[in-house]
């Protein structure tokens, strides 16, 4: 339960960050955003691993480092939190109109390669910096983590929305900034995007392969 716990307290915390500065047009989101993640891995990793992504606990599922049952939960409280935190940051900013994102045509296809390139990405440096056996007691996965995050917002969050990550999307579905009818797109490319981080891991440490030991990450 404290882990479930932790996976809601920090997706709220990253959710509630990405709402506040996005709905407020704030120039520097990305670096607001990355840092939240950052300070939230920090905080909550040795609990739970400090996931705060369904995509991201996918990889990890993948990898052998959490049982289904521990994903499942994980994924219920990441989602859960991502509304929450979306309906707090709304009610924070009250922006009035937002102008929801809903890509078609050739932008779809732009969305979804941009989607799944970035989390790719964010999933594969959590599974080198925070599950690698030759990383064990590291400093430095937070400040990764959450610059990868800050990198992928600031590359492509003006063609994608910049969510990689299904909790986020969720969020922002329900902040009015994505279209519900079109969040197929986002939840498409981030889960394949960290499926693909848990097969090129796996693929590039084949020692790392073991059976799941923890819920943590």
């Amino acid at each position: 339960m404290r882990s479930y716990v932790t996976e809601f307290i920090g997706t709220f915390f990253l959710v509630f960050t990405v709402g506040c500065t996005v709905l407020a047009k704030a120039p520097f989101a990305p670096l607001a955003i990355g840092a939240v993640l950052m300070v939230m891995v920090y905080a909550g990793g040795h609990v739970s691993g400090a996931h705060y992504n369904p995509a991201v606990t996918l990889a990890v599922l993948l990898r052998g480092r959490i049982h289904w049952t521990d994903a499942v939960a994980y994924w219920a409280a990441q989602l859960i939190a991502g509304i929450v935190a979306a309906l707090a940051a709304r009610y924070v900013v009250d922006p009035g109109t937002v102008a929801e994102l809903s890509p078609s045509g050739r932008v779809l296809g732009t969305v979804l390669l941009a989607e799944a390139v970035f989390t790719l990405a964010l999933a594969y440096v959590v599974l080198n910096v925070a599950t690698s056996r030759d990383h064990p007691d590291n400093s430095f996965y937070g400040l990764a983590i959450g610059f990868t995050v800050a990198a992928g917002a600031f590359a492509v969050g003006g063609i994608s929305g910049g969510a990689f990550n299904p909790a986020v999307a969720t969020g922002a579905a329900t902040m009015g900034l994505f279209a519900w009818t079109k969040l197929w797109i986002w939840l498409l490319a981030d889960l394949a995007g960290g499926a693909l981080a848990a097969v090129a891991f796996l693929a590039l440490n084949p020692e790392d392969r073991a059976p799941a030991e923890t819920s943590a990450a």
